[in-house]
């Protein structure tokens, strides 16, 4: 309580260094970073006004599909805004509490996205290897449940890790070897002992992609048995291909956090976590609207009349 008291009588500061290691490239950065920006955030808003506005898509993979395109987007928001702001000014501070929100709020994003990751799996498993019942074991209820439990859990793991960074002793200006506040780079300018916060990150992050690969895995295994036995060769051809899309996305997010937070005593250099963390913060949030979604014919079908509706051709 003591040292609590006294983190808080001198609040630090943090400077993140972001990519400041290629002075050159920052102007093609910010303008790369930008543009991927937008297009997560009109992508992801895009989907949810689609699925919120039309109610052929009120159903359980689109409800899932819209909290994942939610969770994408406050994940882009609450990362990149700050990366762009880095690459243009000289001025890289971060105050400590502004530091400590936005590493909470992004650990609750990259959580949530691996369980509702392995929710629309499950979702994708129900409704191909035993469609009669689909809408009977897939209830409004039980889906629900699903997202709620994920927010949840997602909440949780990062509050306790929250809770012992907090207990960390940071004085005076730190320098983070990071884009943004990323929980390994924070505890390592700490003057205090890291060992009990890393075995957290550990034994949350080990739990997490276990359980979440596990479900995702196991549902697509059935799936897979369960199209082998298709007498169409088109729909085998359809069902392989969006199984092949769902998997890249889950291939690019789950490679990315075991190789990062999985491997104990990993000795990755900060150079190659900042690069690898650009995948699961900006790319991915990117990408999951293309793969999931505007690949989908029905949703491109209902762009298209959107687009036709407001902007008329005479």
């Amino acid at each position: 309580m003591v040292k609590t008291l006294r983190n808080l009588s001198v609040e630090p500061t943090f400077v993140l260094l972001g990519f400041t290691d290629f002075p050159g490239l920052r102007v093609p950065l910010f303008l790369l970073f930008l543009v991927m920006y937008i297009v997560t955030a009109v992508g992801n808003l895009g989907m949810i006004g689609i699925i919120k506005v039309n109610s052929k898509f009120h159903t359980p993979m689109y409800f899932f599909l819209s909290h994942l395109s939610l969770v994408d987007f406050c994940y882009s928001s609450v990362v990149t805004p700050k990366l762009l702001e880095n690459l243009v000014v000289e001025d890289r501070t971060i105050f400590y509490w502004s530091c400590m929100l936005q590493f909470y709020l992004s650990c609750v994003a990259v959580v949530a996205e691996s369980f509702l990751l392995a929710v629309m799996a499950y979702d994708r498993f129900v409704a191909i290897c035993n469609p009669l019942l689909y809408a009977v074991a897939m209830s409004q209820r039980l889906c629900a449940l699903l997202v709620a439990g994920s927010y949840f859990w997602a909440m949780f793991c990062p509050f306790v890790l929250l809770c012992y960074a907090l207990q960390l002793s940071y004085t005076g200006r730190k320098v983070i070897n990071h884009f943004f506040c990323e929980y390994t780079s924070v505890i390592a300018v700490s003057a205090s002992d890291t060992r009990v916060p890393h075995l957290l990150l550990f034994c949350f992050a080990t739990f997490n992609e276990v359980s979440t690969l596990l479900i995702i895995f196991t549902s697509y295994v059935f799936i897979f048995v369960t199209v082998l036995k298709m007498r169409s060769a088109s729909g085998r051809r359809k069902a392989f291909s969006t199984c092949a899309s769902h998997l890249t996305a889950i291939t690019i997010f789950h490679g990315t956090i075991l190789s990062l937070y999985c491997v104990p005593n990993s000795k990755n250099s900060r150079q190659t976590v900042k690069v690898a963390s650009v995948f699961y913060t900006v790319v991915n949030p990117m990408l999951n609207p293309l793969i999931y979604s505007l690949r989908n014919k029905d949703v491109k079908n209902v762009f298209r009349k959107i687009v036709d509706t407001k902007v008329p051709f005479h």
